[in-house]
């Protein structure tokens, strides 16, 4: 029987580091972002509705921006907690394709999967939605910088 003390040690400690470095992001709080969970090559970020951050006055849709930023945060957020990266990447490329408008009034959440590294690359899938989580609000694939751990 394997011992998994010291993956979990390390998948705890990925989760750690991913967690303090969004927390101290200050665009991050200034879009109020909240770490809803980490870990394991996974992360789920949110953001509430705020009337800052609205792109259309006429309709009070968010900015793609802003849902642009959770997205990239999220999915950082993902890389940093893989068991097989270490602590520190980069966003090298992000496609978004936006799938409608997120329903104005309503909090925003990302979820992104950490789904492969190599020796310095890690590859991201991830979906941005409001309280509708069948109808994705936008879709995103995407490459990070990552330092693999030995």
């Amino acid at each position: 029987m394997a011992d998994n003390t010291n993956t979990d040690a390390q998948a705890a400690a990925a989760a750690r580091n991913a967690r303090q470095f969004i927390e101290a992001i200050p665009f991050s709080k200034a879009l109020q972002m909240r770490l809803d969970e980490v870990g394991d090559g996974l992360a789920v970020i949110s953001m509430p509705y705020s009337p800052a951050l609205v792109g259309d006055p006429v309709t009070g849709v968010i900015h793609g921006g802003a849902v642009s930023a959770l997205m990239d945060t999220c999915s950082g957020a993902a890389v940093m907690s893989h068991p097989q990266a270490l602590s520190v990447t980069a966003t090298l490329d992000l496609r978004i394709d936006y799938m409608r408008p997120a329903t104005p009034g309503e909090r925003i959440t990302a979820r992104a999967h950490c789904y492969h590294v190599t020796r310095s690359v890690a590859f991201i899938r991830a979906e941005a939605f409001d309280a509708d989580e069948a109808r994705p609000v936008a879709a995103a694939t995407g490459a990070f910088t990552v330092a693999r751990k030995a």
